[in-house]
């Protein structure tokens, strides 16, 4: 609101007026204020959870310090919903249509989550939402989100990125700074399609189910490649691929923070660090001068996920205040959910998604191990009579808080405390943040 506010005010010549046009500057805005949400606001929320004895209920699992947990205020994820929408509404281009599918990414899987944690927490149904309904809800916004992004005019990719960028905005890449040129500002503020060497052409604006894969030219992977037509029948057969790969991704992201949601910071503090690079990659996809140095795929309008996803950041490190250990708040489904919905929406929008088991290595790693432990143990009690283990507890980071005995090691392994994993977690999440970025200089 702010930014289109002093947009309509243009022609007032307020002092200071024109940082609003930058992307950088809104995103460190967005950031901050919803920082200050989390932390101000959080301590209110949590002590209303606790008035309404609203607490999470534990299952003795024989996990050290586990029961100790036992009352802490859940649905913790309604403080990283209003950080989010009231910093964005504040700060973001509300016109532009990535942040509008990722508000509405926001409502959908706050209000999914929202809805299992209020069956778990006032009709005391331990189970929540069911898993079908669940995974019914995500699909059909996958579905959603697929055919918006086949049909909408303003999703496209431009191709034939050339600029004849002049020395001062050569320098300026360079050194990775916000180029003030004509180009770059009318582009760092989503209006014209123009750069300083000329007008785009009609043939560069195309509807593309390209995206991006690490470690060949270009970095580019199609989808119509997998199609096995050709002509019509294959145009169709494409974009179906790609919806339903862009379901895959949104269902698979959710679940996998859902997973994660076990020790207190660790889905907080792994998501912070996938944010923040999702953040920064659709900064420059977002900006032709910065694509084009980097060669990497340059999507007009993207530059606005950048302010989102900033906002984003702010509110998870706000709320880790909170949520570190020992928790003062858990963020429940109501959080889990939401951030994985996000995340998935975030890179099908930036063609990042098939970086995610690199980025989500911590998520996917979580999510295959409950996938192991599940498929093992129906197979060993079908044949064997009894349902043998590859973990000493599923998901991944169960196994290394429980004292006991893996299946393929024959040795005792000693159990490590909640706080250590917990960081153990956020390093490994940082090195394979780092890999990601750096895959983009590999080819």
């Amino acid at each position: 609101m702010l930014y289109h506010l002093f947009e309509a005010l243009k022609e007032y010549d307020i002092p200071g007026q024109g940082l609003m046009s930058y992307i950088t500057f809104r995103a460190m805005m967005a950031s901050v204020t919803a920082m200050l949400i989390s932390l101000v606001v959080g301590k209110k929320i949590i002590r209303w959870l606790q008035k309404k004895q609203i607490g999470e209920e534990i299952r003795d699992l024989g996990l050290e310090g586990q029961m100790q947990k036992k009352g802490t205020p859940t649905m913790g994820g309604i403080i990283i919903f209003i950080a989010i929408m009231v910093s964005v509404l504040l700060f973001a281009d509300l016109t532009n249509i990535y942040t509008i599918i990722l508000i509405a990414t926001t409502i959908w899987f706050g209000a999914l989550g929202f809805t299992d944690d209020y069956i778990k927490v006032f009709r005391h149904n331990k189970e929540g939402l069911s898993e079908k309904g669940k995974l019914v809800s995500q699909i059909v916004f996958g579905l959603g989100l697929g055919l918006t992004v086949c049909f909408s005019p303003d999703i496209v990719v431009r191709e034939k990125v050339q600029v004849e960028n002049t020395g001062e905005s050569s320098a300026a890449a360079a050194a990775g700074q916000e180029v003030k040129s004509q180009a770059s500002q009318t582009l760092d503020i989503d209006t014209e399609f123009k750069v300083k060497s000329g007008e785009w052409k009609e043939e560069d604006v195309v509807k593309s189910t390209k995206t991006t894969l690490p470690f060949i030219k270009n970095h580019e992977f199609d989808y119509k490649w997998l199609s096995p037509f050709k002509g019509t029948f294959g145009w169709y057969c494409k974009w179906g691929i790609y919806v339903l790969m862009i379901v895959l991704v949104i269902t698979a992201c959710s679940n996998g923070t859902n997973l994660t949601d076990g020790m207190d910071g660790l889905t907080t503090g792994t998501s912070s660090i996938v944010v923040v690079v999702l953040g920064i990659f659709a900064y420059l996809s977002g900006n032709i001068i910065n694509a084009e140095y980097l060669n990497i795929m340059y999507i007009p309008g993207t530059g606005e996920i950048g302010v989102f996803m900033a906002a984003f950041a702010g509110a998870l490190i706000g709320f880790l205040w909170h949520n570190s250990y020992p928790a003062q708040v858990f963020m429940g489904d109501t959080g889990s959910l939401m951030i994985g919905g996000l995340i998935g929406v975030c890179a099908i929008l930036i063609r990042k998604e098939l970086l995610l088991p690199i980025l989500c290595g911590v998520f996917f790693v979580e999510t295959l191990s409950v996938m192991i432990q599940r498929t093992y143990f129906k197979y060993t009690k079908k044949r064997y009579g009894t349902g043998r283990r590859v973990f000493k507890m599923t998901p991944l980071h169960h196994h290394f808080q429980k004292e006991g005995i893996p299946a393929l090691i024959s040795k005792p392994v000693r159990a490590l405390p909640e706080a250590k994993i917990v960081v153990r977690f956020w390093i490994v999440g940082i090195i394979l943040a780092v890999l990601t970025v750096a895959l983009l200089k590999i080819r």
